[in-house]
C-alpha cells in the first residue's frame, strides 16, 4: 500500500531491503553554517561539496558524521526531506559524553568539510489514523519532519515535549507558534515531568505513537504501553545502547560467511563484526553499539541472540536479520549472508 504522505512509508518493507537503508558513498561535505538553538544545541547546516543533489531521505532518518578517526556519530536529520541541496542536524553538547558533541561544539567551524555517510532510517513514519509524538529535549529533532508531513497530508497528530527549562528546548516557539493547540510544551522546571501515565492511557487504538529522547523516557513509555496494552503502537529511536540484563545465551560459538565461505569461532570477548573484519571480510559498521543499523545482515540459518536497540520485539522474534556489532548466537553455529 502506498504512503499517503509525501515522504511517508507503509512500514511493510523491511529495513534491510529500504533503498534508503542501502550502502551510500561517502560524501563530502561543507558546514554552511553553524547556527546556536539554544545555550546548549548547536545546528549544522551541511552541503555537498561537489554541487550536486544529496540522496533522497524521508522522515526518521539520520546520517553518521565522521568528525574524526574512530570518531563517527549519528544525528537525525531535522529539515526537509523536499531539500536535496543541504542537510540539517541540531547537536546537544553532552561535556561528559564520548566526544562527538565537543568535537561539533567547540571545533568544528563553517567552511569546514566533514565526511558524511547515510542517510538511514530505522524510525520509520508509518500510516496511522492518528499521531502521537513524544520527544524529550534533543529528541525533538527526527519529530520535526515527521510533523511536517502528516500536518501537511492532513492526518490527525499531537506532540507532547519536554525539557529541562523552555529556554533548552530547541524549536519549542517555532512550534508553538506554527501549531498551537497541537502542542503541549512541558518545561520541567515550571510543570515537572511528562504525564506519561495520563497520556498514554487516553490513546486511541491504531494511533501511532513516536517517543524520541532520553533513556529514561524510553524505557518509561515501553514499560506503561505494556500495562495499556499499546505496546505494537511505540515506535522507538535510540541513539545509546539499550541497557542488556540478560546474559549472553552462548560463550562460544562458529560463524559461517557462506558468500565468502569463511567459518570463524567467536568467544566471550569477541564480537562477530571483529571476526568478521579480522578475517578480511568487508562488513559495514558505523555506531559499534547496535544502535544505528549500519551492520544489519541477513541470516541464512541458525538462531540469534539479539542485543541491539533497532529491532523491535517483533523483528527480533523473525529471525530475519542481526546486528553483528553487538548480537550473538544462540545456537552452536550461525550462517550469515556474508
Amino acid at each position: 500500500m502506498a504512503s499517503q504522505f509525501e515522504a511517508g512509508h507503509s512500514g511493510q518493507q523491511p529495513r534491510w531491503a529500504d533503498p534508503e537503508n542501502q550502502a551510500h558513498d561517502d560524501l563530502v561535505m561543507e558546514v554552511k553554517a553553524k547556527t546556536p538553538i539554544t545555550d546548549t544545541i548547536t545546528q549544522l547546516t551541511l552541503v555537498p561539496a561537489d554541487g550536486r543533489d544529496l540522496p533522497a531521505w524521508t522522515p526518521g532518518a539520520h546520517i553518521d558524521l565522521v568528525l574524526g578517526p574512530d570518531l563517527v556519530r549519528q544525528y537525525s536529520l531535522c529539515g526537509k526531506p523536499s531539500d536535496l541541496r543541504a542537510w540539517q542536524v541540531s547537536v546537544l553538547h553532552q561535556p561528559d559524553g564520548r566526544g562527538g558533541s565537543a568535537r561539533v561544539h567547540q571545533e568544528v567551524c563553517e567552511g569546514e568539510s566533514l565526511t558524511v555517510r547515510g542517510p538511514r532510517n530505522n524510525f520509520r513514519l508509518v500510516e496511522a489514523p492518528g499521531y502521537l509524538f513524544i520527544a524529550g529535549g534533543i529528541g525533538i529533532t527526527p519529530i520535526l519532519p515527521m510533523i511536517e508531513s502528516v500536518d501537511r497530508a492532513g492526518a490527525e497528530w499531537s506532540l507532547v515535549y519536554g525539557g529541562r527549562s523552555r529556554g533548552n528546548m530547541a524549536f519549542a516557539d517555532d512550534l508553538k507558534q506554527a501549531h498551537r493547540d497541537g502542542v503541549t510544551l512541558v518545561p520541567e522546571d515550571t510543570h515537572g515531568r511528562i504525564d506519561l501515565a495520563g497520556i498514554l492511557a487516553g490513546v486511541f487504538p491504531g494511533t501511532a505513537v513516536y517517543v524520541c529522547g532520553p533513556e529514561g523516557l524510553l524505557c518509561a513509555v515501553e514499560a506503561m504501553a505494556a500495562d495499556f496494552g499499546i505496546a505494537g503502537q511505540i515506535h522507538l529511536e535510540r541513539f545509546t545502547p539499550k541497557t542488556q540484563l540478560e546474559e549472553t545465551v552462548l560463550d562460544n560459538f562458529e560463524v559461517e560467511f557462506v558468500r565468502t565461505g569463511i567459518t570463524v569461532s567467536v568467544g566471550p570477548d569477541d564480537s562477530i563484526l571483529g571476526v568478521a573484519r579480522a578475517a578480511g571480510i568487508p562488513a559495514p559498521f558505523s555506531c559499534s553499539e547496535g544502535t544505528c543499523g549500519t551492520c544489519e545482515t541477513n541470516i541464512v540459518s541458525g538462531r540469534a541472540d539479539h542485543r541491539d536497540s533497532v529491532l523491535s520485539p517483533e523483528e527480533q522474534e523473525e529471525n530475519s536479520t542481526l546486528m553483528i556489532c553487538i548480537s550473538r548466537a544462540a545456537c552452536p553455529k550461525i550462517r550469515l549472508d556474508l
